[in-house]
C-alpha cells in the first residue's frame, strides 16, 4: 500500500461530477418515462412524487448526519448565490440541461420536489420552494424558504398525492 495523494485539475473533477448528475438527470426520466408509461400520466406522476418525497428523506437523513447535501462543483454551471432576503439564485442547471435535452422537462421538473422534500424532512415548518425553474423552462432557479400550511404538513407527513402543490412552479400547466 502506498501513501501517494493523486489529485487531478478542478476542471476534470467538474467534468467528472457533470458526468454523474448527467447519469442522475437520465436515470430520473428513465424511470418517470416508465412509471408514466406503466400507470398513466396521473397514477405515473404520484408515484413519482412519493419516490421523490422518499428520496429528500434519505437526502435529510445523510445531511443531518454530517454528510454533504450536494457537491460544490459540476451540478450547476453557473452562478450560485443567497440574496440578502435569503433566496438562492441558480443559474445553468446540469439536471435542467438534460431534461430539456430530452424534451421531457414535464417528467424533469419533477425531480425538483427534492428541495421541498429534503426541507419539509428537515423542518415540516418550513419548504424551500422554487419561485423560478430552469426545468420549467425559466433561465434559472430562484428557490425561497416559505411557511408550510398544516395543509402542506399533513400532506406531507401521509405522503398524499396532493403534496405536490406544496411548490406551485413546479406543477405543469395540464
Amino acid at each position: 500500500m502506498t501513501d501517494k495523494i493523486e489529485s487531478v485539475p478542478l476542471e476534470e473533477a467538474i467534468k467528472e461530477v457533470e458526468t454523474a448528475i448527467t447519469r442522475l438527470a437520465l436515470l430520473h426520466l428513465s424511470f418517470s418515462k416508465v412509471l408514466v408509461n406503466e400507470f398513466g400520466d396521473e397514477r405515473g406522476s404520484e408515484l413519482i412524487i412519493k419516490s421523490i418525497l422518499e428520496y429528500g428523506r434519505r437526502i435529510n437523513e445523510v445531511v443531518s448526519k454530517g454528510g454533504k447535501d450536494l457537491p460544490k462543483w459540476g451540478v450547476y454551471s453557473g452562478e450560485v448565490y443567497q440574496d440578502k432576503e435569503g433566496c438562492y439564485h441558480v443559474t445553468g442547471c446540469n439536471l435542467a440541461k438534460i431534461f430539456n435535452q430530452f424534451k421531457e422537462l414535464n417528467l424533469g421538473r419533477l425531480y425538483c420536489y427534492v428541495d421541498a422534500a429534503k426541507s419539509m424532512n428537515s423542518d415540516p415548518t418550513k419548504k424551500l420552494i422554487h419561485t423560478s425553474c430552469e426545468a420549467c423552462g425559466d433561465d434559472h432557479c430562484t428557490l425561497e424558504f416559505v411557511d408550510t400550511t398544516e395543509e402542506e404538513r399533513n400532506s406531507f407527513i401521509n405522503r398524499d398525492k396532493n403534496w405536490k402543490y406544496v411548490d406551485p412552479r413546479l406543477v405543469q400547466d395540464d
